[in-house]
């Protein structure tokens, strides 16, 4: 009887997972992937997309013909329970049972933990494809009356990468538009990373690391030294949690909602359940792909009856280049061999 993987999520971990799963074992192993949405998006490049240099339609692709050309299920539903004790998800599609499972549903922005910034007039977010394109609208207004501008990761915050892509990309329009010279610019992160502080300085942007924002006012970031940075226009990457259909698994998360798992990426409390990406944890972004690939390489194990597989930071893939041609060269070549299912490349 073959066994059941079934995979939540069709992002960078949930998509990889899936492939590596039936790469690995063939007619062995039926794979499904539910996921809310319909199409794979190339997160990072949601950064540029409210400046007009890229469209929403050139970030992903349809995930069934990727995964239906690769002999893996797709089912385009939203989950609404987790049950591993029965080894069961349901969704609103029905329900799905399983014998091992691999939580790829990423993070979601916790705009509670960041009081007023889901109020504050002139504040955005690129987080999602939906906020990138609202972050666009406010951007075109903010040309037609320019002011001080703040781009910043809140503590706690999934993606904090995505503020310094977006920093880099508001800069060059900035630039371009002819503002640059006479509008000030701060970046606000709650690490303490010295060598970009002082690369941002050198570049006349108001570094302030190791921060932690408290409120977002109507044109004001308040910080918890007593600091308050005014903007006409800030992007501000918010505190993130782990999905609530995920956090409501009993025992399964931390009071975040993050799954905690081993060097296997297995669950430290239940058997046949692997998590990757920022599913596990802010910050994991970076990770999911060599993750999903442990996990699958795991999974095969565990059929198999072989000894699991570790995994090692050094795995991940490199973040993308931060200049635009650079970017945009890797956004292509990633885009052309995920939609292939090319995914035993770099």
């Amino acid at each position: 009887m073959r066994e059941k993987v079934l995979v939540l999520g069709g992002g960078f971990g949930g998509l990889t997972a899936a492939l590596r799963v039936k790469r690995a074992l063939g007619q062995d192993a039926d794979v499904t992937v539910v996921s809310a949405a319909d199409r794979f998006l190339y997160t990072p490049s949601l950064a540029r997309l409210p400046f007009g240099r890229r469209r929403p339609e050139e970030l992903g692709f349809p995930l069934a013909p990727t995964l239906w050309m690769r002999e893996v299920r797709f089912a385009q539903a939203t989950v609404t329970a987790i049950d591993p004790a029965a080894r069961l998800v349901r969704t609103t599609a029905g329900e799905h049972p399983y014998d091992h499972l691999v939580v790829a549903t990423g993070c979601r922005d916790d705009l509670a933990a960041l009081p007023g910034l889901a109020e504050a007039d002139g504040a955005w977010s690129v987080t999602t494809l939906e906020g990138a394109l609202r972050a666009g609208e406010g951007w075109r207004a903010f040309l037609d009356d320019p002011g001080p501008v703040v781009v910043g990761a809140a503590q706690g915050a999934c993606c904090p990468g995505l503020a310094r892509a977006f920093l880099a990309a508001l800069t060059a329009e900035l630039r371009r538009a002819g503002l640059r010279e006479r509008t000030p610019i701060a970046y606000v992160t709650a690490g303490g990373e010295r060598r970009l502080a002082a690369a941002l300085e050198r570049q006349g942007v108001q570094a302030v690391t190791g921060a932690v924002m408290t409120e977002a006012a109507p044109g004001k970031l308040r910080l918890a030294d007593g600091t308050t940075l005014a903007y006409a226009y800030a992007m501000i990457v918010p505190p993130s949690a782990g999905q609530d259909v995920v956090r409501a698994v009993p025992g399964l998360t931390d009071a975040r909602g993050f799954v905690p798992v081993l060097d296997t990426c297995r669950s430290r409390a239940h058997p046949g359940l692997y998590a990757v990406g920022t599913a596990t944890g802010p910050g994991a972004g970076p990770h999911a792909t060599a993750q999903a690939r442990v996990a699958a390489v795991n999974i095969a194990a565990a059929i198999r009856g072989e000894p699991p597989a570790a995994y090692r930071p050094g795995l991940a893939v490199p973040a993308p280049p931060r200049s635009r041609a650079a970017g945009a060269l890797f956004e292509k070549y990633y885009l052309w061999k995920a939609r292939h299912g090319y995914v035993r490349l770099p």
